[in-house]
């Protein structure tokens, strides 16, 4: 049709809706076609029934993939129609259990000659087209299994708005920032230290003067997240990642994961070999971050911050 020539891609959804009603109109007249009194909807149900022993309402939804209530309703209308039998007898009381009657059971017997001339016909189709749609259908039901539409598109969405967001170098303009998006973060989770009163209160003298950076992200004009390299005296770190903070209005934008690659390329730019980081395992996000960025968990060092339950550090030396 031409209305998905003009949508693309993102119309998949009503294109597959359209292509189902075409093969659900074509099957109900194929039924009339076998003298059978019988809803395409019906099918899976009556496969299942056809083909095992009485089953329950559980069962059937799990073999069929539908929901407990769908099932439900559609025993309901086969019993109507005189197919099936439900709530038959069983060793749990509590247990409905479904199954063709004498009229269910003659039906599918006869329709063994309809399904054989069925399947006849679909391979007809298939042998005309240039591709297997019931592998292609598979490999999407697979593929969708292991990753979402809805994911595959937050990803797009978040890839294209980190394109708009800019890392720059701190200036006395984003003092006032870099102190309120951490005690943004901080105060949302956590209580603000002394030690983050000292750092957020003089980020030059702590952090810029002692051989440090701070990166500012910004996003349509205004600072949405910081974080913070600071130099540290220390024989096995030369410096610590820290103080990253993203403003909850901007999260969803890669913004974390583009200042940890800012603070990474800086720390070895200026020479490092390692660097530390220190957080809480209550920052489920933050931590997963930190694993992507190639962090690897450590233990065993001693922390200023009460808050701190997890150490990590990340080699800066690039393999050859």
């Amino acid at each position: 049709m031409e209305i998905f020539n003009r949508t693309g891609k993102m119309a998949i959804g009503s294109r597959l809706r359209l292509l189902t009603a075409k093969v659900t109109d074509d099957a109900a007249a194929i039924y009339k076609l076998y003298n059978a009194d019988f809803s395409p909807k019906w099918f899976p149900v009556f496969f299942v029934l056809a083909g095992d022993e009485n089953k329950t309402i559980t069962e059937i939804a799990e073999l069929i993939g539908h929901s407990q209530p769908s099932v439900t309703k559609i025993i309901k209308e086969m019993a109507k129609a005189g197919l099936v039998q439900d709530n038959l007898k069983s060793e749990d009381k509590r247990r409905n259990v479904a199954g063709l009657s004498e009229k269910g059971k003659t039906l599918a017997e006869k329709m063994k000659v309809q399904n054989a001339d069925v399947a006849a016909a679909v391979d007809s189709i298939m042998d005309e087209a240039t591709h297997d749609l019931w592998e292609a259908i598979a490999e999407w039901e697979f593929l969708l299994e292991q990753k979402s539409l809805l994911k595959r598109v937050q990803e797009q969405k978040k890839l294209r708005e980190s394109k708009d967001v800019e890392i720059l170098e701190y200036q006395p303009e984003y003092k006032a920032a870099f102190k309120e998006l951490n005690e943004e973060w901080i105060s949302t989770y956590f209580e603000i230290e002394d030690t983050d009163r000292k750092t957020l209160e003089n980020p030059e003298e702590y952090i810029l003067d002692k051989g440090g950076k701070i990166f500012v992200a910004i996003y349509k004009n205004q600072p949405v997240g910081v974080c913070a390299l600071i130099k540290m005296d220390d024989p096995e770190y030369d410096y610590e990642m820290a103080k990253m903070a993203v403003s909850p209005k901007a999260q969803g934008k890669n913004i974390g994961f583009l200042l940890g690659q800012e603070i990474i390329r800086a720390a070895r730019e200026l020479g490092g070999s390692k660097l530390y980081l220190e957080s809480n395992t209550l920052l489920k996000p933050a931590i997963n971050l930190y694993y992507k960025m190639g962090f690897k968990k450590l233990s065993g060092r001693p922390t200023p911050y009460k808050r701190a339950n997890i150490q990590m550090e990340l080699s800066l030396t690039k393999q050859a």
